[in-house]
């Protein structure tokens, strides 16, 4: 009998286009790491809770847009995106939040469950050092109840990620 990513997906509770690009990337051992919860994990705080982990573990995946195009931003779960840092960065006039239906559109997902990879589309990643300071992070498999453990120096490679400190930073 054969399985499809779907099947395998419904299991694991990632996303099936999350599970299929895990594949097309050697990782389709990760599918069976993938944890589903009963409650949202839309916010870092509630991934966190549910994991056990620290607020800092969890890989936040947000998109921005740069002069109006979509970048991805790797952030740890207990730091906020400084948007100038990032403008900086690229070399933009403007970066704002982007609005809901962008990041469906260029991800292929719901805000709250973007994974770090496996889009829709190619977008420019830029993947904030703190990660690093972490031998494993937790990142959205894909939808807001699933999440998945990888080593951050694997995760910002997988992205195809920039590493660059665009955190804010507290006075």
């Amino acid at each position: 009998m054969t399985t499809t990513a779907a099947t395998d997906a419904e299991g694991s509770g990632a996303h099936p286009r999350f599970a299929e690009a895990l594949r097309e990337l050697g990782l389709g051992d990760l599918v069976g790491r993938v944890r589903r919860f009963p409650d949202a994990t839309r916010t870092a705080e509630e991934a966190a809770a549910a994991i056990g982990c620290e607020l800092s573990q969890i890989c936040k995946s947000l998109i921005f847009a740069a002069d109006r195009v979509p970048v991805l931003v790797l952030m740890d779960g207990a730091s906020r995106v400084d948007l100038e840092l990032v403008r900086k960065e690229l070399g933009a006039d403007k970066v704002t939040r982007a609005k809901v239906d962008v990041v469906r559109e260029t991800t292929g997902y719901a805000i709250g469950g973007v994974p770090p990879f496996g889009h829709r589309t190619r977008t420019r990643v830029l993947a904030d050092r703190s990660l690093l300071e972490h031998d494993v992070v937790w990142a959205a498999a894909g939808t807001p109840y699933s999440v998945f453990p990888m080593a951050p120096e694997d995760l910002v490679a997988h992205a195809d990620g920039t590493l660059v400190d665009v955190r804010e930073r507290t006075a």
